[in-house]
């Protein structure tokens, strides 16, 4: 697995976010599609733990909160410029008292010294693992800290596989921009984990492979 200098990626995170985080949310809704899908299925238990890799504006977490009045948040993010933000939105929303935030690299990181606990009822990853570099690193942790029978839940980036190659091509180049590598091989690597961990694995492809949404059922 690939490793990462956390401290260099959360600077590089910063500095892309500095500006993006004011308009983040109002851009990202015309092509991060299949985010409220991913929630509206989360089917958290009365009182669950719920925790967001990556939570960046707490859009999602607010979202999350919303649909799932009863559950505890959790919300982990490398860049300290989007948990700031994050916070204010917890707070103008006044779900702050059942949210926790923490900065911390998700493929790495000490949940119980970050929140108190060791393991969650749900984690997710919203169009975050194409922006992690070990990212196969970050599956592994997130399944570590899910509870008997959770789940981890994923939208991001497909292989285009059903659109014009022309779509495909500057889609990609327009993503490497903002540092944003679709991962071709996530179901492999699902896959590996759910026959390494006797997990179950639900994937298929969206938007015409636009984007993939998978779901690992721990045992």
């Amino acid at each position: 697995m690939s490793t990462i200098d956390s401290p260099a990626h959360a600077q590089l995170m910063d500095g892309v976010y500095r500006r993006q985080r004011h308009i983040y949310d109002l851009t990202r809704k015309f092509y991060l599609l299949g985010r409220d899908g991913l929630i509206d299925r989360l089917n958290v238990p009365k009182g669950g733990a719920v925790l967001e890799l990556g939570c960046g504006t707490g859009r999602n977490l607010a979202l999350t909160a919303e649909r799932y009045p009863h559950a505890r948040l959790f919300g982990l993010d490398i860049s300290s410029i989007m948990l700031a933000t994050a916070g204010k939105r917890m707070r103008r929303e006044r779900i702050d008292s059942r949210t926790r935030l923490a900065q911390g690299d998700a493929a790495d990181f000490d949940a119980e010294a970050l929140f108190s606990r060791t393991h969650f009822d749900r984690i997710f990853l919203s169009y975050t693992l194409s922006m992690i570099p070990p990212w196969e690193q970050t599956i592994a942790c997130a399944l570590d800290h899910l509870t008997p029978g959770g789940s981890l839940h994923i939208v991001d980036f497909g292989q285009q596989e059903r659109l014009p190659g022309w779509f495909r091509a500057g889609l990609r180049q327009w993503l490497s921009a903002f540092h944003v590598s679709p991962r071709d091989s996530l179901r492999e690597v699902l896959e590996s984990q759910c026959e390494r961990r006797g997990a179950s694995l639900s994937f298929d492809s969206q938007f015409r492979g636009y984007a993939v949404r998978a779901v690992v059922t721990a045992p």
